[in-house]
């Protein structure tokens, strides 16, 4: 995964990505994410939209007790402790190659009562799909996994087999670049999107989507 700029925070802002801990609150617990920017890069730091979209999560915006949710390249896994803590059962998904890092952080921040209701898994987008049964999910959630041009006509396919008519899609990401709005545009082709939230400090904005047609019963 390709290092994304932070134009605005050149040197400064980076420094947090080089701690080997961040710390916290959310759920009515103390969540500590280790980092590894040496190791594994951004797959191995939380990001801010991370932050943005557990704190919307946390706030109650959608009904997340008993549903079945995945996190799409997860990295750190903070959006997928936090959905386990507020009662999903989720499935917290990254490449291979991060997988025992991520497990690692979730295994650390999770009771042993939550542990079983959180599940670590492998998903390369537009791969190994046939592991995942066609909309097998109530909520699927990503926090900055919007930013490489390449990756955009797979992740749409993993997005569009992961869903059911009833589920909904909630991607955090701040707008970097063009090519952000481009896959927005991409997106509207198959699935309603709506932008639902905007934390104007961390210039995050959160995303609803849906597939066309459908109720809106979250």
């Amino acid at each position: 995964m390709a290092l994304v700029p932070y134009e605005e925070t050149a040197v400064m802002g980076l420094q947090k990505f080089h701690k080997p801990l961040a710390t916290f609150s959310f759920a009515n617990h103390t969540i500590r994410i280790r980092q590894d920017w040496r190791q594994l890069g951004v797959a191995a730091v939380v990001w801010d939209a991370a932050v943005v979209l557990s704190a919307y999560l946390e706030m109650g915006a959608v009904e997340l007790r008993g549903r079945r949710a995945v996190e799409l390249g997860a990295g750190t896994g903070l959006v997928g402790i936090v959905a386990a803590l507020l009662g999903a059962h989720v499935t917290i998904t990254d490449r291979k190659v991060a997988l025992e890092f991520l497990k690692s952080n979730v295994q650390a921040n999770l009771p042993a009562h939550i542990q079983p209701k959180a599940v670590v898994k492998e998903l390369t987008w537009g791969q190994n799909l046939g592991s995942y049964s066609p909309g097998e999910f109530d909520l699927i959630l990503g926090a900055d996994i919007i930013y490489l041009e390449e990756t955009f006509t797979d992740l749409l396919q993993t997005l569009e087999h992961l869903c059911s008519n009833r589920s909904v899609i909630l991607l955090a990401c701040r707008i970097r670049y063009e090519r952000d709005n481009d896959f927005l545009a991409m997106l509207e082709r198959q699935f309603t999107v709506t932008k639902v939230h905007y934390d104007p400090d961390k210039d995050v904005h959160i995303y609803k989507a849906q597939k066309r047609n459908q109720r809106e019963d979250f």
